[in-house]
């Protein structure tokens, strides 16, 4: 309810200004317990060795320097993700580069990995109370060269692994240029096998095995999803994000905000990003589990992801267009769903 009556007002604004003023207003209530939502139901999930208390969970992007974890862990997600965080701190894009295209109940971001490096990151995490089941998110720096990415995501997977309960390795982001190369076959298992060599290293140092996530984009033709499929069973990573944002602007070709340049979020992608994720269901039959994310904006959408073989969802756009409640419900439908099937 109260977000019904702010989203009005911060829809006034500009995207990214009333994404920074939502923060500031509501950070402090949440953590002091002062803001109230409905129950989120407990239904606990096991993945990656994991366990959840809910399946619902929260995507990348939305607390990129994990300066509000204790806020968004009072929402009752059943784990937050954030970031992306690399190495060195960077500006991103110039703005504007967020855009709301409220008739399409849509985002397009073209933030470009805006972050205050690892050092103020792991800051601010040192700050955070809550002990909830929390994944970090990692890329590479706007100028570094593929040819040398996987130095910044082992400086990432380093650095953060104490803190991590799962680390994501971002290579779909279509807003770093050249980024998604990351994912070709050859690429990809090089990354991978490197980065899975210091995670053995490093469970070993710390006592305990942190599961590495690959994120990958919507855009995948058939033959590059059982290439990354491939690459994800051979190095033996634990979990696999199904999507990222879109370059695509399907039935979006005469929004007036179409033609930005950036990834596409929200409603549009919500089938796109479904389709990839049941491709991906299909080629790993259940070896490796699946994280739904993509055009989540009501209970009946997070059901469709499990329902293409996701064992866990996230959401991000549909808490701008929705609300915090959108959490609770989701996970209620999700359970209706789950006590229907038995």
């Amino acid at each position: 309810m109260l977000y019904a009556l702010a989203r009005p007002l911060l829809f006034a604004l500009d995207p990214e200004t009333a994404h920074l003023l939502t923060f500031a207003l509501a950070d402090a209530p949440l953590r002091l317990g002062l803001l109230r939502f409905p129950r989120v139901p407990l239904q606990p999930v096991r993945a990656m060795g994991l366990e959840f208390p809910n399946p619902v969970g929260l995507a990348a992007g939305l607390d990129k320097n994990a300066e509000h974890v204790d806020a968004l862990g009072a929402l009752g997600f059943g784990f937050l993700e954030v970031g992306t965080v690399t190495p060195r701190p960077q500006a991103g894009n110039p703005r504007p580069r967020f855009f709301r295209l409220p008739g399409a109940r849509a985002l397009i971001n073209r933030f470009g990995f805006n972050n205050v490096g690892l050092d103020a990151f792991l800051d601010n995490l040192s700050r955070a109370r809550w002990r909830g089941v929390l994944g970090i998110n990692i890329g590479r720096n706007f100028d570094t060269p593929n040819e040398r990415a996987a130095e910044d995501y082992l400086a990432c997977l380093e650095r953060v692994y104490a803190r991590a309960s799962y680390v994501t390795v971002n290579v779909s982001s279509p807003n770093t240029v050249g980024l998604r190369a990351l994912q070709e076959k050859e690429r990809l298992e090089m990354l991978l096998d490197r980065l899975v060599a210091l995670r053995e290293r490093l469970a070993d140092r710390h006592g305990r095995r942190v599961p590495l996530a690959l994120k990958v984009s919507p855009d995948l033709e058939s033959g590059q999803i059982r290439e990354i499929a491939a690459a994800v069973r051979r190095c033996r990573i634990d979990a696999l994000i199904a999507t990222n944002t879109t370059l695509s602007r399907d039935s979006l070709e005469h929004h007036a905000l179409a033609k930005e340049t950036g990834g596409l979020s929200g409603e549009p992608l919500r089938k796109r990003a479904t389709d990839v994720l049941a491709a991906f269901a299909a080629e790993l039959r259940g070896e490796v589990p699946l994280i739904g994310v993509g055009g989540i904006l009501s209970g009946a959408d997070a059901v469709e992801k499990l329902a293409a073989g996701a064992s866990l969802v996230q959401l991000y756009t549909g808490l701008i267009y929705r609300g915090p409640a959108l959490v609770a419900e989701c996970a209620r439908a999700i359970a209706h769903a789950n006590r229907a099937a038995a």
